[in-house]
C-alpha cells in the first residue's frame, strides 16, 4: 500500500488526490535518524508557488467536501482508522528510526490514533444546528426565528511536531475534514515521514481529491509564507512556544488554535502517598527522554517530606533503562537531535554551577541524555524555569502549600500540573489556585482521554484540543433568520 508514497526512499507529496513527486530531485531535504544518523528518506522542499497551487486546490476542494452529507464523511473516518490499525506495526517501525521512539510507545500511539479518528466520527452530533425564537427575548415576538447552522470555517492549516508525529497530526486533521473543512497539512521535517504515512491511509478511506494535502519545506523559505497566506482561514500548531509567538504576529486576523509549551509542576504535599508520588513522577518526567510537553518538569515538594521523597525517586530511578531501542527495551532514548542535548546539559550545567546537588546522571554521549536527577534547584537557576524537553527533573523544596503554588504561578507557562495528597480539600485548594489548564489530581501530568479538554494558559497556549473542542474551533454558528408576519 505505502509502496506509492515514494520511489527510492523519496517521498512524494498528496496534492489533490494524486502523489507528486518533486520535478527538482536536487532540492531535497535528508530526513536522517536521531539514532545513528542512517538516511530515513527524503522529502520535497516545496516553493512558494507550490503552496499557492496546493491552498487554491484545497479551496476548492472545500466548496465540494461541505456538500458531502455529514454520515459519509463519518464512514470515511471509520475507514481510515481500520487502515491506520492495520498498517501499525509497519507505521510504528518507521517511527522508531525518524523520531526514535521505542516500538511498543510507538505502536500504542498509532492505536491511540485510531480509536481518536473513531472518536471524532463519534462526535458528529456536535454539527448539528437548532432553531431558536424571539419570542424569550424582552421586545422581540414569535415572528423572528432562527435557523443556526454549523459550517465549516474553509481552509485549516494543520502543523504538527516530531514527538506525536501521528497522533497530534490527527487531532488536527480528523475533526477538521469531519467539519467539512478541507485541510493542507505540515508536519515537523523530523516525523514527516511516518506522517506521510498518515496521510496515505486518509486518502485509502476516501478522503476525496484535495481534501487532504500535505506539505513539505524548510521553514525559513515556506513557514511564514503559508502561515500568512490570505487563503488559509485557520491554523492548529503544536510546537514551541517561541515559534508559537511568531505564528500568531503572522496570522493577524486568522483564528488559532494552538498546543505550546509547558513546565508541569509536580506538588507534592506533607500528607502524601509518596510511594504513587515517586512512581507517576519518575513515569511522567522520564517516558520518551521527557520529549512531552506534559512530561513533569519540576518537583516542588515541602521540607518535612522532601527526603523520604528523593529517596524514593532515586530508587525507582534505578529502574530506567538508556540507550537504544533499536537493541534493548528503554525508557530514556537518544533525543532528537544534538542541539537538543546540547541545550538539556546547560540547564543541568547552570543549576551545578549554582550550588544544586546532581544525584543522578548529569552525564550526555551526542544526543542521549542520561537520566538525571538534580536536588536543592532554586529560583535563580535557569532549570527552574525553562523547559528542558529532555530526561532532567529537577527538585524544588518549599516550604509549605503556599509557597508552592506560589512558585508554579511564576512560569510563564501554564499547561498542567499535578498534586500529591490523601486530603481531597488540599488538592482541590492547590487546583483551584494553580495557574494551569488542567491538574491531574494523585497522578503524573499526561494527555488524554483524547476526548478530554486539553488546553493551556499564558504562554502554554490559545484555545482548547480534545475531539469535541476541536470540532467546535474548526466551524462556525451561522444563522438564517425567519421573519414571519404572524
Amino acid at each position: 500500500m505505502f509502496n506509492e508514497i515514494s520511489n527510492d526512499k523519496v517521498y512524494k507529496n498528496l496534492i489533490h488526490g494524486e502523489w507528486v513527486e518533486s520535478e527538482n530531485l536536487e532540492n531535497l531535504i535528508e530526513i536522517k535518524s536521531p539514532l545513528d544518523g542512517s538516511l530515513v528518506g527524503k522529502v520535497t522542499a516545496m516553493s512558494k508557488k507550490d503552496i499557492d497551487n496546493v491552498i487554491k486546490s484545497a479551496k476548492k476542494a472545500q466548496a465540494n467536501w461541505d456538500n458531502v452529507p455529514i454520515i459519509k464523511r463519518v464512514e470515511i473516518l471509520y475507514k481510515a482508522a481500520d487502515i491506520l490499525e492495520k498498517h501499525s506495526n509497519e507505521i510504528a517501525e518507521i517511527m522508531l528510526y525518524e523520531v526514535c521512539k521505542d516500538i511498543k510507545s510507538a505502536k500504542t500511539e498509532v492505536l491511540r490514533t485510531a480509536d481518536l479518528i473513531r472518536s471524532t466520527a463519534n462526535h458528529s452530533d456536535i454539527l448539528q444546528g437548532e432553531s431558536l425564537t424571539g419570542s424569550v427575548y424582552p421586545g422581540y415576538t414569535k415572528n423572528k426565528q432562527a435557523i443556526v447552522t454549523k459550517v465549516p470555517l474553509g481552509v485549516v492549516l494543520a502543523i504538527s511536531p516530531f514527538n506525536y508525529p501521528i497522533n497530534l497530526a490527527a487531532s488536527k486533521i480528523a475533526p477538521a475534514i469531519l467539519a467539512g473543512n478541507s485541510v493542507v497539512f505540515k508536519s515537523a521535517t523530523q516525523g514527516v515521514i511516518s506522517a506521510l504515512h498518515m496521510v496515505k491511509c486518509f486518502e485509502e478511506a476516501g478522503v476525496p481529491a484535495g481534501v487532504l494535502n500535505s506539505v513539505t519545506g524548510y521553514g525559513s523559505e515556506i513557514g511564514d509564507y503559508i502561515v500568512s497566506h490570505r487563503g488559509i482561514n485557520f491554523i492548529n500548531y503544536t510546537g514551541s512556544t517561541e515559534v508559537g509567538r511568531k505564528l500568531s504576529k503572522l496570522a493577524e486576523m486568522t483564528p488559532l488554535l494552538m498546543e505550546l509549551g509547558g513546565k508541569d509542576s509536580a506538588i507534592v504535599l506533607d500528607d502524601a502517598d509518596l510511594n504513587l508520588a515517586a512512581n507517576n513522577i519518575v513515569s511522567g518526567a522520564f517516558s520518551y527522554s521527557g520529549q512531552r510537553c506534559t512530561a513533569i518538569k519540576r518537583i516542588l515538594v515541602t521540607k518535612d517530606v522532601a527526603d523520604n521523597l528523593v529517596s524514593l525517586i532515586k530508587d525507582e530511578m534505578t529502574k530506567i533503562k538508556a540507550g537504544n531501542p533499536i537493541h534493548e527495551d528503554v525508557t530514556v532514548v537518544p533525543l532528537i537531535d544534538e542541539k537538543t542535548a546540547e541545550f538539556v546539559e546547560s540547564l543541568i550545567e547552570d543549576a551545578k554551577k549554582l550550588g544544586a546537588d546532581i544525584l543522578i546522571g548529569g552525564k550526555r554521549d551526542k544526543n542521549l541524555v542520561y537520566p538525571t536527577l538534580v536536588d536543592n534547584v532554586t529560583e535563580n537557576m535557569r532549570l527552574a524555569w525553562e523547559e528542558p524537553f529532555g530526561p532532567v527533573l529537577p527538585i524544588i523544596r518549599v516550604k509549605d502549600i503556599e509557597e508552592a503554588i506560589e512558585i508554579s504561578n511564576k512560569s510563564e507557562y501554564g499547561l498542567q500540573a499535578s498534586v500529591f495528597t490523601k486530603d481531597i480539600n488540599k488538592a482541590f485548594y492547590v487546583a483551584n489556585k494553580l495557574e494551569v489548564g488542567a491538574v491531574q489530581i494523585n497522578n503524573k501530568t499526561e494527555r488524554g482521554p483524547d476526548i478530554f479538554p486539553f488546553s493551556g494558559v499564558k504562554d502554554s497556549g490559545v484555545g482548547v484540543q480534545g475531539v469535541k473542542y476541536a470540532i467546535e474551533a474548526m466551524t462556525r454558528p451561522k444563522s438564517i433568520v425567519l421573519n414571519l408576519n404572524l
